[in-house]
């Protein structure tokens, strides 16, 4: 019986793991696997130009740059519903370890070689899910969609909820180009939220966090210069005293910890619950 069980923990595993690595982005920086990069989210290419960063970076803004007509470069990945993973089901969710402890473990279960990109990012992703929370926030990452409401509830009380997501219409195969503002950014009225963000893993895991009263959220109508429309979820993080000084928004927009609120939008994939009106 523990051999059968074994057998489809690894079946479902591996066959998770192709449909997600396959589309997966590189990682570019092999040799640099540091704790204060883990929690960037995004890989970055240089380290003193600017110019060198991952165009993936260009989603961040100043709070000052919130008005009708502003125009900037932004970056909006185009992921093929078809072939994006599904959330497991809690059932199965909790039948994998999640553990880098576990690591060894399921890079032998399903056949990758340590040190390998699939390996190493899913070493980054379990990293970044087990790192403490800075003060004010709560973090947690999560796989099912039932422990995720579950979570997210833990956080912002049981009421009822909400998702905003960003709605990417007629998109070119353009994911990086120069946007308008098409409209004032309309403020969302809320004290509290929980943002997740989709990791590199064999299947969809979303690493969550959420701060009483430190962000504020907006809806921004965008005008790509190749025609895209995008209704776009923008967070401005009011508080950056707690971030890594190294943390890469800094890189993009200057300033340090405390310095300033760092905004940015957020990928198609990405969401953030509020608590419904």
């Amino acid at each position: 019986m523990a051999s059968s069980s074994s057998s489809s923990c690894s079946f479902i595993f591996y066959a998770l793991l192709l449909i997600q690595l396959c589309n997966a982005r590189e990682i570019v920086d092999k040799g640099q696997n540091n704790d204060h990069n883990v929690e960037n989210h995004i890989n970055i290419y240089g380290k003193n130009d600017i110019y060198d960063l991952d165009p993936a970076l260009n989603v961040f803004f100043h709070v000052n740059d919130l008005y009708s007509g502003k125009k900037m470069p932004i970056y909006f990945a185009v992921n093929d519903p078809s072939t994006t993973p599904r959330l497991l089901t809690r059932e199965k969710s909790e039948s994998i370890p999640f553990s880098s402890q576990k690591l060894a473990y399921l890079l032998e279960l399903i056949s990758l070689t340590e040190g390998s990109p699939q390996a190493l990012a899913m070493e980054q992703t379990l990293k970044q899910c087990e790192l403490e929370a800075t003060p004010g926030e709560t973090r947690f990452c999560a796989s099912s969609l039932e422990s995720m409401l579950d979570l997210t509830r833990g956080i912002l009380g049981m009421v009822k909820i909400k998702a905003l997501t960003t709605n990417i219409h007629n998109m070119s195969n353009t994911i990086l180009q120069e946007y308008t503002f098409l409209n004032k950014p309309f403020e969302i009225d809320v004290n509290d939220m929980v943002a997740c963000h989709t990791m590199a893993y064999p299947y969809t895991v979303y690493y969550c966090h959420g701060q009483k009263g430190y962000n504020r959220v907006f809806e921004i109508s965008l005008g790509g210069e190749n025609g895209n429309i995008v209704d776009a979820i923008a967070v401005c993080h009011m508080d950056t005293s707690h971030w890594d000084s190294d943390h890469v928004a800094f890189r993009v927009l200057g300033g340090q910890p405390g310095s300033s609120p760092v905004c940015h939008f957020l990928p198609a994939d990405n969401i953030v619950w509020i608590p419904s009106q």
